[in-house]
């Protein structure tokens, strides 16, 4: 059975295929250039107000709502359509996006903001799953899934370039009417979410339990009782986020870090290059998948891609663009490869959940690397923090890659082991 009729649990729409992905896009990448831009005049008010450290506690809080969110999907997937689960996580995150925002400038403690903040996520990212969903129901192909996310993410570097172009007034933040503007973009890029919900096909996903037994008559086999399945692979989310862990710190303190080391003006011109990374990322995901890389492998590469271009950023501005060009292609591709996996494997019914635990522990590895950036090196000493991540995920690389195409190393390592539990005894 094909992925697309094998994950699809559907009501009706009223567009063909090729409609349907073109409102569906329309809609993901308005919602994106407006939060994009609202995020960032919320992120570049914090560096002024508390500095790299405020920064970062705002971004380990979206972050740790992405990893909230996953449950919290997996539990009203299970109540709810996808047409009133992508209104009502809308219609609460455009409410949250304004109070977060009017907060922060109204000099409320961090604690409360960055409280909002959690919340925010766990709406946006509820919507977002129910969005990806949305997209594998109409065509599962790697390519469709790879091609929404680089829109989402090229779209969002767009609005954070405007963000960090937008004239700021004695406060940091822009005033009069360029702030009316951004609330209205911040909030009302929802509007186009909630109107493509209504053809919304995606049903409430069923539990799944245990296969009915047989009827008396015919002898029960063990095959036809089957235990629940997990919506996703934990061994592929673990690697997710370990990857995330290593890798994705530089880039989702990209602004901050752009702004402390060579001021607020190239963050967008390093926003442009991350926009036109994400735009080879199909082209990037196509030419490594004809390698038949295991999937562990191919995602340690685009960690490394991740990473290698702040190794010098402290040191020229030009170097904070080659990075973010080449994170933008990475984290773009490693996301679409690894939704497309995750979609793939995906027991019938549950591909939304599945694809919420997919970004939340890519968001939990995420929130990890932002908050521990700050605290363990300064932005001065980021080249320093790159080039031990990206060693790492280099030497895993080779290994793995050694493991999986040089049987002889395989066999050696699995005969080493057996030698030495075999010393223990």
């Amino acid at each position: 059975m094909a992925d697309s009729a094998r994950h699809r649990r559907t009501g009706g729409v009223g567009l063909r295929r090729t409609g349907r992905l073109r409102e569906l896009l329309g809609a993901g990448v308005t919602d994106s250039f407006g939060m994009a831009l609202g995020w960032t005049v919320l992120v570049l008010l914090a560096v002024s107000r508390g500095g790299l450290a405020e920064a970062a506690l705002y971004n380990a809080a979206m972050l740790l709502g992405v990893v909230l969110s996953a449950p919290v999907t997996g539990y009203l997937s299970r109540r709810f359509s996808g047409r009133r689960l992508l209104r009502g996580a809308a219609g609460i995150e455009m409410v949250l996006r304004v109070g977060a925002l009017a907060g922060l400038i109204a000099g409320v403690p961090s604690w409360l903001i960055a409280t909002t903040v959690v919340v925010m996520h766990v709406a946006a990212w509820v919507g977002f799953a129910a969005m990806r969903a949305e997209v594998a129901a109409v065509d599962a192909r790697p390519r469709s899934m790879t091609r929404y996310a680089l829109a989402i993410a090229a779209v969002e570097a767009a609005g954070t370039g405007l963000g960090a172009l937008l004239p700021v007034g004695p406060g940091g933040y822009p005033t009069g009417g360029v702030l009316i503007a951004i609330y209205i973009l911040y909030a009302g890029s929802l509007l186009p979410t909630i109107l493509s919900a209504r053809r919304a096909r995606l049903l409430p996903t069923p539990r799944v339990t245990a296969t009915a037994a047989p009827p008396r008559r015919v002898a029960a086999s063990p095959r036809l009782v089957t235990s629940p399945r997990v919506a996703a692979s934990p061994r592929l989310l673990l690697a997710g986020g370990a990857i995330m862990l290593m890798a994705s710190g530089p880039t989702l303190l990209a602004v901050p870090l752009t702004t402390e080391l060579h001021g607020r003006h190239w963050v967008a011109g390093a926003a442009v290059a991350f926009s036109l990374g994400c735009l080879l990322a199909t082209v990037a995901v196509e030419v490594i998948g004809r390698m038949q890389l295991p999937a562990i492998l191919r995602w340690s590469l685009w960690g490394v891609g991740m990473l290698v271009g702040w190794i010098t950023a402290p040191y020229h501005a030009i170097s904070v663009i080659i990075a973010q060009f080449f994170a933008g292609l990475s984290q773009t591709a490693f996301e679409g490869d690894m939704d497309a996996l995750v979609a793939k494997k995906a027991p019938p019914g549950s591909v939304t959940t599945a694809l919420a635990y997919s970004a939340s522990t890519r968001a939990l590895g995420g929130s990890i690397a932002v908050r521990l950036l700050p605290i363990l090196i300064l932005s001065q000493g980021i080249d320093k923090a790159v080039s031990a991540a990206a060693l790492i995920l280099g030497v895993s690389s080779l290994v793995l890659w050694a493991l999986t195409s040089m049987p002889w190393v395989s066999s050696l390592v699995q005969s080493s082991f057996t030698r030495a539990a075999a010393l223990t005894r």
